[in-house]
């Protein structure tokens, strides 16, 4: 399984990435260590996981994280607040093929 998640960041900012493993990638941002974070979370600091959709393969995983990065900071808002891929992707990607995965992030701020 693959996951494309979105994290807030402290500036208020929104990273999107994808991941094999949520809890593992998690702690790599949160930990800001240099080898294992993204460049973005390392100026940008992580505060809490916002959103994680699971997917079956690499492809669609990356699809997804494509068209999410594409969309403006008040359309990610909005995603995150509805969660529906659907509203902004529907004619892009096939939104059937993406479970939102609430479980994954229900512990809130890291």
């Amino acid at each position: 399984m693959y996951y494309v998640y979105m994290i807030r960041c402290v500036d208020n900012s929104i990273y999107t990435g994808i991941t094999t493993d949520v809890e593992r990638r998690m702690e790599e941002h949160f930990s800001g260590d240099k080898k294992k974070c993204a460049k973005y979370t390392l100026v940008h600091l992580p505060k809490k996981l916002e959103c994680v959709w699971e997917t079956s393969d690499k492809k669609k995983a990356s699809k997804l994280e494509y068209h999410i990065k594409n969309l403006t900071k008040s359309q990610k808002e909005k995603l995150i607040k509805t969660r529906r891929l659907d509203e902004f992707l529907e004619n892009k990607i096939e939104i059937n093929e993406y479970i939102f995965c609430e479980e994954k992030f229900k512990h809130g701020e890291i």
